[in-house]
């Protein structure tokens, strides 16, 4: 289901149940423009989760960053895995994920859910989650081998085979539901980075040259 976000005159997709907490800005990058991030990782496609205070930009490996940190922006690139950034409305805690199947394997958006609980005291109940623009499973075919390892969040889905289409951002909401996060407060832009091309990068459709886009989270106050 394709929830509620807006391209924004800058080039920069936001969404729209985050505009209500007006002490953070957001936003998915596009082919025209990405919001800035001031601290970033060498993204591996693990599940490792690092809180940002006190790092520099790309000083460490992993794929999601957490801060509470004021005007400290916090961000992960993107072409075709899915970007998740994640808002605790009670204690103003903020996540960026990287998700490609590998990671989304690994659960790395149940790892950051956990991060934030344990560094910041974040209940799952009071996080909201913006999934940004990614490939969708009508472009996404993969093999048996990586299809197998979907099973657990697919279960009525026949897995194993050639020609399976896998749905990554499903999955990714589907672990944050199960790690707490309430159902109403994840929402979905909908949007596929691969057949999409006038707007968005993609790995999948230009391999040698593909670009990337930034999702990024702030906390201004």
């Amino acid at each position: 289901m394709t929830e509620s976000f807006r391209l924004g005159n800058d080039g920069i997709y936001r969404c729209d149940a985050f505009q209500e907490f007006v002490w953070q800005k957001h936003g998915f990058g596009t082919r025209e423009a990405s919001p800035p991030a001031d601290v970033t990782l060498r993204q591996i496609h693990s599940s490792n989760v690092l809180n940002a205070n006190g790092l520099r930009n790309r000083e460490l490996e992993g794929d999601a960053l957490i801060t509470d940190e004021i005007g400290k922006s916090i961000g992960v690139r993107t072409a075709d895995c899915v970007p998740v950034l994640l808002l605790d409305c009670k204690n103003r805690a903020l996540a960026a994920i990287h998700a490609g199947w590998r990671g989304t394997a690994a659960e790395v958006a149940r790892h950051a859910v956990e991060k934030m609980a344990s560094d910041f005291e974040t209940d799952p109940a009071d996080i909201y989650a913006a999934i940004g623009p990614c490939v969708r499973d009508f472009c996404y075919e993969v093999g048996p081998a990586v299809s197998e390892q979907f099973k657990r969040w697919f279960p009525d889905q026949e897995s194993g085979t050639a020609g399976h289409k896998l749905n990554l951002p499903e999955a990714n909401r589907r672990q944050l539901e199960a790690a707490g996060v309430r159902g109403e407060r994840i929402f979905d832009c909908g949007l596929c980075t691969t057949c999409q091309s006038a707007q968005f990068f993609s790995y999948r459709r230009e391999p040698e040259n593909p670009g990337r886009m930034v999702a990024a989270i702030c906390r201004l106050a």
